[in-house]
């Protein structure tokens, strides 16, 4: 079993350095864990040493998860792709959905959020590589979408998420969140607030923070490696 109390401890500090070597504001970056294939247990234990922000990529795995944990006060982030006919489960047990990339799957979370509920976070996944094994819509369609998406009722749009190509080069890896911060930046010039980006995991937490990222998502350094998922 992962040293969990240690693997935290050591995400934190890393997040804070480079908060502190990049003039980034202390605590700007939020630490989502991402929680994928590993058991409801592990999830407790980081909650018992204060983690409260825990990413799911597949519906029924979280769902299993949230009913065992329920009494916990978790926030719950969706992560992995959206398919039609699960909009619903996400849309009412989840706080966050970092993955939108279509205009249909926007709207169904809005109309199928139950009233009561606060307004649904979202983000929009952009694919700047336009890598086809990949999810997310291309540069130059994401204002057209965003401009549509944040007129919807139930949701609001917070900002933007990738998962850039894996790849060991800072300057590319720092290079591609550069261009994801620009498109922000240039949304927000044309009158949105958004106020999120949703970049860096384990591989590349650092460069992430250094061109803006304001939630990285951290599966394996806290985890460990992710088991095999039993088909």
């Amino acid at each position: 079993m992962p040293n969990l109390r240690k693997n935290l401890r050591n995400v934190t500090e890393a997040i804070r350095s480079a908060e502190k070597k990049y003039d980034r504001d202390p605590d700007s970056v939020d630490l989502v864990a991402v929680a994928k294939l590993h058991p409801a247990e592990a999830i407790q234990e980081l909650y018992e040493l204060g983690q409260r922000k825990f990413a799911e990529n597949f519906v029924q795995e979280a769902l299993a998860k949230q009913k065992l944990l329920a009494d916990l006060n978790i926030q719950w982030h969706f992560i992995g792709s959206i398919q039609s006919n699960k909009t619903r489960e996400i849309a009412n047990h989840f706080s966050w959905v970092h993955s939108v990339d279509r205009l249909k799957i926007a709207k169904r979370l809005s109309s199928q959020r139950l009233p009561e509920l606060p307004r649904l976070n979202i983000c929009l996944q952009i694919n700047l590589e336009a890598e086809e094994s990949k999810s997310g819509i291309a540069e130059s369609e994401t204002l057209p979408l965003l401009d549509a998406v944040v007129e919807l009722p139930a949701i609001c749009v917070r900002g933007f998420m990738i998962v850039p190509k894996p790849t060991q080069n800072i300057n590319q890896q720092r290079a591609v969140f550069a261009r994801l911060r620009k498109l922000l930046e240039r949304a927000n010039s044309q009158g949105h607030s958004l106020d999120t980006l949703s970049m860096g995991m384990t591989a590349d937490l650092e460069q992430a923070i250094a061109e803006g990222s304001t939630h990285v998502r951290i599966g394996t350094a806290l985890f460990g490696e992710r088991p095999v998922k039993s088909k």
